[in-house]
């Protein structure tokens, strides 16, 4: 009696620790499932010579872009995410305009008069033409079902100037001078 006993609470010992390894493992993979990133490179338009890449990461509903730029004129650049996923013209216009599936206009982030969902703002390159800019949104998604918050298939734009929120549709930024696709 004594060894079947032992026996018995040996196994449910056993099988209380398999229990808890599977449940570490379904909550590593629900970790996966719900963060989600996704790398860009931005290729120059227009001979500019600028470079860099774009990571977006998706985290209990917070899309987070941060951007590593090279090759920029010292001051502001404008950046944008823009319609389609396209590169392929060397100015960079294949990209179409700024992603706007709500039919706003275009403004600064946030702005009760209106914005774009791609219009991000300006990021600021220093002396040596280097440039980084985080930014965070819950309006934004990697791959969702909502047409009006999914990134994918769209283009990240960067301009040769400063965008100024006021102008229609697009701010008066300028040439586009690097165009990446956001494409899983």
């Amino acid at each position: 009696m004594l060894i079947l006993s032992y026996q018995c609470k040996q196994a449910k010992k056993d099988m209380n620790d398999a229990t808890e390894e599977v449940q570490e493992s379904m909550d590593m993979a629900k970790d996966q499932m719900t963060d989600n990133t996704l790398t860009v490179n931005l290729e120059p338009k227009n001979d500019s010579g600028v470079s860099g890449k774009i990571t977006f990461t998706q985290k209990d509903g917070m899309v987070t872009m941060h951007a590593e730029l090279s090759g920029l004129k010292e001051g502001e650049h404008a950046i944008h995410i823009h319609e389609k996923a396209d590169c392929s013209a060397d100015d960079g216009t294949s990209a179409g305009g700024h992603w706007n599936p709500t039919g706003e206009p275009h403004g600064k982030w946030g702005d009760a008069g209106g914005y774009h969902r791609g219009d991000i703002g300006n990021l600021v390159a220093d002396a040596d033409g280097n440039a980084t800019m985080d930014f965070s949104t819950g309006e934004w998604c990697l791959g969702c079902d909502d047409p009006k918050m999914d990134l994918m298939g769209k283009g990240v734009i960067v301009h040769e100037g400063a965008d100024d929120f006021t102008s229609q549709p697009s701010g008066a930024a300028g040439s586009r001078i690097a165009c990446a696709g956001i494409i899983k």
